[in-house]
């Protein structure tokens, strides 16, 4: 994919609007900078702001703060005890539930369905889209958005198919949201954008109008293919266009 090219249709049709991240599995860091050692519990979430601001990442399981977030990022499959207890209802007197599930049985229902994969390399990468060398090769473009955004991506991703749900939105870890179902859709050939950033306890690390919307190379390339016959080029788009200009 070209990335100018992407990016000069970006800023064409989305003025102002900040570039996506690209994520990619790599042996070797190379010169990107190593997150920080994970001594204590660390949203990975937060720490790509610090790659939307400019600042390439690189983690592998070392570098991640978050059981979460290994497991999301394909570098383990190992569970916290009694995670269905910590997902839900809690332990009186020794384990603070989550509460995001009624009941530890219904979280154990969630585990025989939740998709796994092993990450192929050692490190994760992440890069601002205008970052990226001819040589990386990004699995998915992460969009943080906020709702004029968030609904130009929603409706191109649709513009080519007839499906009501062209957008996939799972229960997930803000991690799982943009790397570890946005992989499995890539990898699969599937290719839907993955709605996400729902996840309340990585909600801090974003702001409060902003979700993720994160979309496979594959799909993103054909959405950029057909932006200039799309309602982008409309006068119901250029209202909500110049509205995110002015932001």
């Amino acid at each position: 994919m070209d990335s100018q090219h992407f990016i000069d249709q970006w800023n064409k049709y989305f003025p102002g609007a900040e570039l996506p991240l690209g994520f990619y599995y790599a042996a070797e860091p190379g010169e990107v900078t190593l997150a920080d050692n994970a001594d204590k519990h660390r949203c990975v979430i937060c720490d790509l702001a610090k790659v939307r601001r400019g600042s390439p990442l690189a983690f592998n399981y070392e570098r991640l703060g978050c059981a979460g977030g290994r497991r999301y990022f394909g570098f383990s499959r190992d569970l916290a005890p009694r995670f269905e207890y910590f997902l839900s209802c809690g332990i009186a007197g020794e384990l603070e539930g989550e509460r995001y599930k009624r009941s530890p049985e219904l979280v154990k229902e969630l585990l025989t369905i939740l998709p796994e994969f092993a990450a192929p390399s050692k490190y994760i990468i992440f890069k601002r889209w205008d970052q990226l060398a001819d040589e990386d090769q990004p699995i998915a473009a992460i969009f943080f958005a906020t709702p004029d955004v968030l609904s130009g991506l929603f409706t191109l991703a649709g513009f080519d198919q007839s499906a009501l749900e062209a957008i996939y939105t799972p229960f997930s870890a803000g991690c799982g949201s943009i790397v570890h179902y946005p992989y499995i859709e890539a990898t699969t050939g599937s290719n839907r954008p993955v709605l996400g950033m729902f996840d309340v306890s990585a909600r801090p690390c974003v702001p409060a109008n902003v979700l993720t919307l994160t979309i496979p190379l594959a799909k993103l390339e054909s959405m950029v293919g057909y932006m200039d016959e799309s309602f982008l080029i409309t006068e119901s788009w250029n209202k909500v266009r110049k509205r995110i200009a002015e932001k």
